[in-house]
């Protein structure tokens, strides 16, 4: 099983405030748990959305001024 994070451990994980994995969850565009009235956030679903989010390198090559891919 999954180690369930808080929202501010969430937060630190993403290096950001606790409001935007918040944001996540009122938003529905994250996974969570609700245990009673707290709300987790496995560990493995966030390793999944900083995997989506993630955005790789292009490269670009120029020829007469312009890019050309």
């Amino acid at each position: 099983m999954d180690r369930l994070l808080t929202v501010d451990e969430a937060a630190e994980v993403l290096g950001t405030t606790s409001r935007f994995p918040r944001r996540l969850i009122a938003e529905r565009r994250i996974r969570f748990v609700k245990v009673g009235r707290h709300v987790r956030i496995p560990s493995s679903v966030l390793a999944a959305f900083i995997a989506d989010s993630t955005v790789e390198p292009m490269e670009i090559r120029w020829h007469g001024g312009q890019v050309v891919r």
